[in-house]
């Protein structure tokens, strides 16, 4: 991806990867876009809020090398557990980290400040999620990492043509709504809060909690793929 659309968000990647904090001096950041990663065969779908600053932003792979405690520690650790990954670490492109039968996108694919996006930012990367999600055709099961992501994959299917129920799918942890996807068969949201170190070192989102949407995910789309 090369992008270059939002000038704010391309300055501050860039002077991101151009001053390092010390634990990272002397590695090259990726410091563009970040793709979005899986197969687009998948049946699970999860939408985050963005690259973090020094985690895929560094690595170019989403959810991908963050510190201890971290957001993508998170997912990693809690896809593998239910079978959606071939590890429970995700540390660097070639790594070994594989998603099975799911699909990592975001709302936004450049790393904003403080991890807040502007709306003009967020609807020009919109188009990107309407396109992947014509190309979804077996997703089944959609989780939403956080409003800002909730939110997204809403306009997202909206802007296919489906028509949402009213009253409109209303965020909260734990939220599981009954859709129609873009290609005319049923898809459940899962909403989750996100595993920002802001939730979970709160206790505003815990490991159970989080584990318990992903649960209820894997029942949903059935036994483990073994494809990777």
């Amino acid at each position: 991806m090369t992008c270059r659309r939002c000038p704010r968000l391309v300055a501050f990647r860039e002077a991101v990867g151009a001053a390092p904090p010390l634990r990272f001096v002397g590695e090259r950041y990726w410091a563009r876009p970040v793709p979005s990663l899986g197969t687009v065969s998948a049946a699970l779908l999860l939408i985050g809020l963005a690259p973090a600053a020094h985690g895929g932003n560094r690595t170019g792979r989403m959810f991908t090398g963050d510190a201890a405690g971290g957001s993508g520690t998170w997912v990693a650790k809690v896809l593998h557990r239910h079978g959606f990954a071939t590890q429970p670490v995700s540390r660097r492109r070639g790594d070994g980290f594989r998603l099975r039968d799911a699909y990592i996108t975001a709302a936004l694919h450049c790393v904003p400040p403080d991890n807040r996006p502007l709306p003009v930012e967020l609807a020009r990367c919109a188009p990107y999620l309407v396109e992947e999600l014509a190309l979804l055709r077996r997703a089944r099961v959609v989780i939403a990492l956080g409003r800002v992501g909730f939110d997204a994959y809403l306009r997202a299917l909206a802007a296919t043509g489906v028509a949402l129920p009213r009253p409109r799918p209303a965020f909260a942890h734990g939220a599981r709504h009954a859709l129609t996807g873009p290609h005319g068969a049923p898809v459940t949201l899962l909403a989750s809060y996100h595993p920002s170190r802001q939730n979970t070192q709160t206790g505003k989102l815990t490991w159970r909690m989080f584990d318990a949407v992903f649960r209820s995910a894997r029942r949903l789309v059935g036994t483990a793929s073994t494809d990777d």
